[in-house]
């Protein structure tokens, strides 16, 4: 269920079919999202999931699987 939400605001932000998505999939290296973007992202990821992720957890999170676990983990 997390993993669906979360391809569905990916493949809205960066403009990518969900079905290109997997848990490997490099914020940065697959998607090209720079600062700005990880920033949009991570605000509507927030809204979406109701949960704060504090800075410092953001340099952590790298990839799709990541997120997912992050958010299964604090939501």
């Amino acid at each position: 269920m997390v993993l669906e939400k979360v391809k569905v605001i990916l493949s809205e932000q960066f403009d990518v079919e969900e079905d290109s998505l997997t848990n490997e999939t490099n914020l940065q290296d697959d998607l090209g999202a720079d600062s700005l973007d990880v920033v949009d992202l991570l605000m509507s990821i927030e809204d979406e999931f109701e949960i704060e992720i504090p800075d410092e957890d953001i340099e952590n999170i790298r990839t799709v699987g990541e997120l997912v676990s992050y958010i299964e983990k604090n939501s």
